[in-house]
Parts: structure tokens; C-alpha cells; sequence
């Protein structure tokens, strides 16, 4: 069998440009950073994902301007990802900053949006302070929404 060569880009999923009527909005929550390459980077892929994808509400937090909307989240890795549905966790946590990778993830957590689910504190990946910080986002930006 042939080594995959890691130096050629990856082709980005293609992920309908509109979301249908059954597929949920999602809060699609960005926590950077002004002063990180990699999320100044990562800003242009956000732009296009918000554009490929637009039945969905995007926002672009800069961890240290807006110190007050995130909480007690402590962000380690940049760029990190949140996504919500309806107040309740989806996913959190950081990403590479590709558009494709990006695209797959929104596509999951729509389906999973959609059956009702809801990320849990044992999966996670997160100590149990930055769940419930994550968690008190989710639902803090539901409310700020209506």
C-alpha cells in the first residue's frame, strides 16, 4: 500500500449552501485571540464556512476584548470552536484551522442537533469547570438570541 503523502492539501467537504427547512440553527462560536497568527488565519475560513453555511448564527469572540461575554472559559489552544443548539452543548474545543474540518463538524453536530442530542461532561474531553463554562455560553448567547 502507497504512503499518504501529509504535504498535499485535503479538498474541503462541499456542504449545501443553504440549510434546509428540518436542519437546526446552530450557534457556531468562534473564541479567539487578536494577537494569534493562527486565528487571524482561521478568521478567512470562519468568513467562508458563514457563508457556505448561513442558516446558522456565527460569532467571532476576541477572548481579551471580550473578557466579559466568555466567563470562566479558559481558552488554551487557538483557534477554539463552540457549537450550541437551542442553549444546550453541542461541541467544545479547539480545531484546525480548515475549512473542510470545520464543514464536517457542522454537518455532525446539525445531525445531532436534529435527534435531540447534547454533548456530555463524561465525553467531553473538558474538566468539569470549563463544561459548565462552556455550557453557561451556550445558553447565555440562546438568550441574547431571542
Amino acid at each position: 500500500m502507497a504512503a499518504m503523502s501529509l504535504e498535499k492539501p485535503v479538498a474541503p467537504v462541499v456542504v449545501p449552501a443553504v440549510a434546509s427547512a428540518s436542519e437546526p440553527a446552530l450557534d457556531v462560536v468562534c473564541l479567539c485571540a487578536a494577537w494569534c497568527g493562527t486565528c487571524r488565519e482561521y478568521e478567512a475560513i470562519f468568513d467562508a464556512l458563514r457563508l457556505a453555511n448561513p442558516g446558522h448564527r456565527y460569532r467571532w469572540i476576541d477572548i481579551e476584548d471580550e473578557a466579559d461575554a466568555i466567563g470562566d472559559i479558559d481558552v488554551e489552544t487557538f483557534p477554539t470552536l463552540m457549537l450550541a443548539h437551542a442553549g444546550r452543548l453541542l461541541f467544545a474545543g479547539p480545531v484546525l484551522p480548515r475549512l473542510g474540518d470545520a464543514q464536517r463538524l457542522l454537518a455532525v453536530q446539525c445531525e445531532v442537533a436534529s435527534a435531540g442530542g447534547t454533548l456530555a461532561m463524561a465525553t467531553s474531553g473538558l474538566p468539569a469547570d470549563q463544561f459548565e463554562a462552556f455550557a453557561a455560553l451556550a445558553r447565555q448567547i440562546e438568550l441574547t438570541a431571542r
